[in-house]
């Protein structure tokens, strides 16, 4: 997602929320299995996502040789997961191709003709531990089709834009990666973002070349620890550079290791994983939900931001347009969207503020956005001519009468 909204200095004190009963929900991370039996496709059969299962050491250099996932583009369409804000490390690397690191593997996925998906290993020592971690960043133990038939069941207008937009899936990263790249994002556009997260990530080890690219392991936070600065600020972070040293300094001083302490914010509440995340330098609330729906496993984490804002005035609290956006409306957003969409409402954000994006619009029939923007521009009338009217001066004497005749 592009950051480019302020961010409140206030902290945001999000109240728990409570979630709608659904008469079918999708499985929860808590209830991943082995990654060879969890999704269940289209037949009643159980069959492992990852088809041609022999390992192998993989190189940068070898040829590109594609192996099946035994999903289509219903479940995973690649150009609207990964360009699209949610990460920054993977770059299009051919035609419906795009190649990022997951920890110590560098993959490239491709959208097959035929909707499918494939993937291949440039570079892994271990060609079953990559299938795995492959999987679990693909966030596979969810299933998109059955939370979409939710919501589609429960919004009419998510049934229309889903018809055009599907596929697009939440990732689930690694936390400490997560968490710089978005202190990264605060204020910033996707172009320096990219530049900046690039910069940060050259400091791990390198995996490989492939499209021109030049992609490295996450650095470990020892590794992070010796950038300072004055580096960062030379390389162009600006502010951001502070709240990166400060980050990696108290992440290092938490008990057991920042790494493990990432990691354990999985296993609290939203609230929680936001508390704990907000006590780190640079992390708003805004970074800190972005954070909590992209790597620890909080589906109903909704980052507000004016975009989203927007989104939530245009079609579920429409009385809120034209207020400011302050921490207590942001709180009021992330409400209405978990009232609306349940425990994963944070998957059903995304696929709203994608179809939002200008390359995405592209794609919707113009009469999907002409019907839209007439109902948008009928909205503003209605609340605009609500707001003259309070500006009018009260006429007691008239006032007196209404009331006297009633």
């Amino acid at each position: 997602m592009q950051m480019q909204s302020p961010r409140s200095p206030l902290s945001m004190k999000r109240a728990k929320s409570r979630l709608p009963p659904t008469p079918s929900t999708p499985p929860t991370p808590q209830q991943r299995q082995s990654f060879s039996k969890l999704l269940v496709p289209i037949s009643k059969k159980r069959r492992n996502i990852l088809q041609n299962p022999q390992p192998r050491l993989a190189a940068a250099v070898d040829a590109i040789k594609w192996k099946r996932l035994n999903i289509d583009k219903s479940e995973l369409y690649l150009p609207l997961t990964f360009p699209t804000g949610q990460t920054f490390r993977w770059k299009e690397t051919g035609p419906l191709q795009y190649t990022g690191p997951i920890g110590p593997h560098l993959v490239s996925l491709k959208q097959l003709e035929d909707n499918g998906v494939a993937y291949h290993f440039h570079f892994t020592r271990n060609e079953d531990i990559a299938r795995i971690d492959l999987f679990d960043f693909l966030n596979m133990g969810i299933s998109l089709n059955e939370m979409w038939n939710e919501f589609k069941a429960s919004d009419e207008r998510f049934a229309e834009l889903a018809l055009y937009l599907e596929g697009a899936r939440v990732l689930r990263q690694d936390p400490l990666e997560c968490l710089i790249q978005f202190i990264c994002s605060s204020n910033n556009n996707i172009q320096r973002i990219t530049k900046m997260v690039d910069f940060i990530s050259s400091k791990g080890n390198f995996l490989g070349n492939v499209g021109g690219y030049d992609f490295f392991e996450f650095p470990t936070l020892e590794r992070l620890a010796v950038v300072t600065e004055s580096e960062l600020r030379e390389a162009g972070f600006g502010y951001r550079a502070k709240y990166i040293v400060g980050t990696v300094a108290a992440l290092k001083s938490k008990p057991g290791g920042g790494v493990e302490w990432l990691a354990c914010l999985r296993k609290l509440d939203l609230q929680g994983a936001i508390d704990g995340l907000s006590s780190l330098p640079g992390v708003g609330p805004k970074v800190a939900a972005c954070i909590a729906l992209f790597s620890l496993d909080q589906h109903h984490a909704i980052p507000v931001d004016t975009h989203v804002w927007q989104i939530a005035t245009r079609y579920l609290i429409p009385e809120l347009a034209g207020t400011r956006l302050t921490p207590s409306i942001c709180n009021r957003v992330a409400d209405a969207f978990v009232s609306k969409y349940g425990k994963y409402a944070g998957w059903a954000q995304t696929l709203l503020f994608i179809s939002e994006l200008p390359s995405q619009k592209a794609i919707l029939p113009s009469s999907f956005w002409n019907t839209e923007e007439k109902g948008s521009a009928k909205l503003q009338m209605e609340i605009q001519a609500i707001q003259e009217t309070k500006k009018r001066p009260v006429n007691k004497r008239k006032m007196t009468g209404v009331f006297e005749q009633q």
